[in-house]
């Protein structure tokens, strides 16, 4: 008798997109923050990739595609291609980046491209957020990503966001320089990692409802 096909279950896929001021390869406290969570997300199995946003052409606009040498459709495409959108931004002026408020900007075409049920493309797919900077604004910025991501469809799981903000005062310091991760970040990370491993095969499996 032939071999019976075996199922390979498809992995649950996450993109980062970086919005550090910084390009590439210049060191980044909000890239390494990144990093440490996906990291953490492949310790559930997680296939994880990287987008540093400021190293494209990304236009400004709210469509899909601004035309010739608009780099936004191909980081488009892989946030299609993934289940979890991590998105992360340093704190400028007690505010994310004015790259994190492009990716925004570039997110709002979403609301005009649906499935063949009416469902967002976004639908199904989660969100968390990184914030990373040396001054208070991480629950406003936090605030602001949320409501964002979820407008335009993205599903953000409980305590799903991650933060470093220095507590020394008087004292400037940069997440990279610190002599190691403080626990409470590591110990976060994880918490979101896992929740957003969790929620992301939950909303596979179980679609939101068509309309």
């Amino acid at each position: 008798m032939p071999e019976q096909k075996q199922d390979v279950p498809t992995p649950v896929r996450a993109v980062a997109l970086v919005c550090t001021l910084e390009p590439s390869p210049a060191e980044s406290s909000t890239q390494l923050l990144t990093d440490q969570v996906l990291e953490a997300l492949r310790g559930h199995g997680v296939e994880c990739r990287s987008v540093r946003v400021v190293d494209h052409d990304v236009k400004p606009g709210v469509e899909k595609d601004m035309g010739p040498g608009d780099a936004w459709p191909d980081i488009r495409r892989r946030i299609l291609a993934a289940n979890i959108l991590v998105l992360a931004t340093p704190t400028w002026m007690g505010q994310h980046s004015s790259v994190c408020q492009r990716v925004l900007e570039r997110l709002d075409a979403e609301l005009s491209e649906t499935d063949d049920e009416g469902r967002l493309l976004t639908y199904g797919k989660v969100a968390v957020g990184v914030v990373v900077g040396n001054e208070d604004g991480a629950h406003h910025i936090t605030g602001i990503l949320f409501q964002a991501l979820n407008d335009v469809g993205f599903t953000v799981p409980a305590q799903g966001v991650t933060y470093w903000h220095d507590d020394v005062k008087g004292e400037y310091r940069d997440y990279k320089d610190l002599p190691s991760a403080p626990a409470g970040v590591l110990e976060t990370n994880r918490t979101v990692a896992r929740h957003a491993a969790h929620l992301a095969r939950l909303l596979r499996h179980q679609p939101y409802p068509a309309g």
